[in-house]
């Protein structure tokens, strides 16, 4: 299983992330505490070791700046975190193989209400996709878990988000094998493995530790 740390902005996070080699990293371009610009992210990209995949974190952001990022190979992987339909999705795709050759994977989050409101959001076009908890605020990641039997049998792979920890990392694997479905491509944290607001070295390490040793 992978491991994403979302929510770099400091060049002390990059170094960890150097350190620890979680398989992803996410640089939020929305309105966040967290949100980085342009110059930022090219920065804190080019001290990223080359093996960890950055990804941009987006909501209803214009194409135009989406591509112009993943065209100077500040990112690599695009994740929408807003109103984006199909439409979108797929205008977003052509714009980027006009732009580049690179392959990039789009992933579209979708906030979990039911299981047939998941199973029907997760027929958009989307490479993957990342589940988060329902929250009545506009956007944005939760921290909060879900339930994990609303998970359907769904033909892409996901990413799992929202009050994923070290601690309960094997108890939410668990609640996914019992309902039989596929398990998680990926789990993405980022408060979790934060201290005073800011990503702390011992919880990184912590968290990637706790994937590493997962049985999935």
């Amino acid at each position: 299983m992978k491991i994403k740390i979302c929510g770099l902005r400091r060049i002390e996070d990059i170094d960890y992330a150097n350190l620890y080699r979680p398989d992803y990293i996410g640089f939020v371009f929305a309105n966040s505490k967290r949100k980085v610009d342009y110059d930022t992210a090219k920065l804190l990209s080019e001290r990223l070791d080359p093996s960890i995949i950055p990804v941009g974190v987006f909501v209803n952001e214009g194409i135009d700046n989406i591509v112009k990022l993943v065209k100077n190979r500040i990112i690599r992987v695009v994740q929408l975190h807003g109103d984006e339909d199909e439409q979108y999705i797929r205008t977003l795709r052509d714009a980027l193989i006009t732009a580049t050759t690179d392959d990039v994977t789009i992933i579209k989050a979708i906030r979990v209400k039911s299981k047939d409101q998941l199973k029907e959001e997760c027929q958009m076009s989307a490479d993957m996709f990342l589940l988060d908890a329902f929250s009545e605020a506009e956007y944005g990641g939760t921290g909060k878990r879900f339930d994990c039997s609303l998970i359907p049998d769904i033909d892409k792979p996901y990413v799992l988000a929202g009050g994923v920890n070290p601690e309960n990392v094997f108890e939410i694997c668990d609640e996914i094998k019992k309902n039989n479905v596929m398990m998680p491509f990926c789990m993405d944290v980022s408060s979790s493995v934060e201290k005073d607001g800011y990503k702390d070295k011992i919880k990184i390490e912590s968290m990637i530790n706790a994937v590493r040793n997962l049985e999935c």
